[in-house]
């Protein structure tokens, strides 16, 4: 079964429970868009997306409060006989005793929070869209790099591991290593993460597993990063051509999402850590608009220009 179990989000998203009896297993949550319920509470469900989480604010509780008893319990049914995956009241609001009465009776979770209304919604947005987002699982390492998502990659044994290690020791956050699972949060971002199992492992040939963050503290690790840049170790072939100037950028492809990739050819004596971090800074200081590769290129241009004027 696809979606995200409603247990999970209000165990994210810290949601009180207003009816904690209640086997939550089967309950999911199958798409990211949330509902105001506001045409639907005055009687209208025409168009009703009933598969969003429904939201009550302060305007939909208090039109609910100023109504009679038999015309409530009549909305309540109503609204309720439809397949909602939760209900989620926001700013303290209290559901009264007769909304908890018939959602325990159509098995409908409710569930609170003290957030503002919109605020939450927001948050509750970019929860769903993380959890439900597509996900693939690839062999590589992830770290952060002043700020900067870098995944290396390689075969086994080619000092992946070695390299996050290192950067860690320089003060960087590792993510994951050996294992990275990305998701597509939207068209421009992909997430990386660890499998729960292996979080914030390494694996060093010779020596076995080490715990960073037992051994670094939490300074040195980190739950998630976005991908900003890709490193592709490869060994050191005299015969290949690699590129020395970067004018062109290369790219590989996740999910749909491309992202800026670098072929980095491994040779005894090239440290790799100090590589990797000018690496991310250089792809830091690309974004903010400055290219070394185009600036070198346009004082060649105009050096040349210049010896041609002279000549003249």
């Amino acid at each position: 079964m696809s979606g995200v179990g409603v247990a999970k989000v209000a165990q994210i998203l810290d949601l009180y429970n207003f009816l904690p009896d209640m086997e939550l297993k089967g309950h999911r949550i199958m798409i990211r868009d949330v509902n105001r319920p506001a045409l639907q509470l005055s009687g209208y469900f025409e168009h009703f997306e009933q598969s969003r989480v429904q939201i009550i604010g302060t305007v939909e509780y208090t039109y609910l409060q100023q109504l009679d008893e038999k015309k409530k319990e009549k909305i309540y049914r109503e609204f309720m006989a439809y397949d909602i995956p939760c209900v989620i009241f926001c700013r303290d609001l209290q559901p009264d005793a007769m909304f908890l009465k018939i959602a325990e009776e159509s098995s409908l979770p409710v569930f609170g929070t003290k957030r503002g209304t919109s605020e939450f919604m927001a948050e509750l947005i970019y929860c769903l869209s993380e959890q439900l987002a597509p996900c693939i699982t690839i062999h590589g390492v992830l770290v952060d790099v002043y700020g900067e998502g870098l995944l290396i990659m390689g075969e086994s044994g080619i000092g992946k591991s070695e390299a996050a290690l290192e950067l860690v020791r320089r003060g960087h956050r590792l993510v994951t290593d050996d294992v990275v699972e990305i998701r597509k949060i939207n068209e421009h971002t992909l997430i990386g993460t660890s499998p729960d199992i292996t979080r914030y492992f390494i694996e060093l040939r010779g020596i076995g597993i080490i715990d960073v963050k037992t051994l670094f503290g939490v300074e040195g690790v980190k739950e998630k990063q976005q991908i900003d840049l890709v490193i592709k170790l490869e060994d050191w072939k005299k015969d290949n051509e690699y590129d020395r100037l970067g004018l062109e950028e290369e790219y590989t492809e996740f999910l749909g999402n491309k992202v800026v990739c670098h072929s980095l050819p491994i040779r005894a004596g090239r440290n790799l850590a100090v590589i990797c971090e000018a690496a991310a800074v250089n792809h830091r200081q690309k974004k903010m608009g400055y290219n070394a590769a185009q600036e070198l290129y346009r004082r060649v241009q105009a050096n040349l220009t210049k010896k041609t004027d002279d000549d003249e």
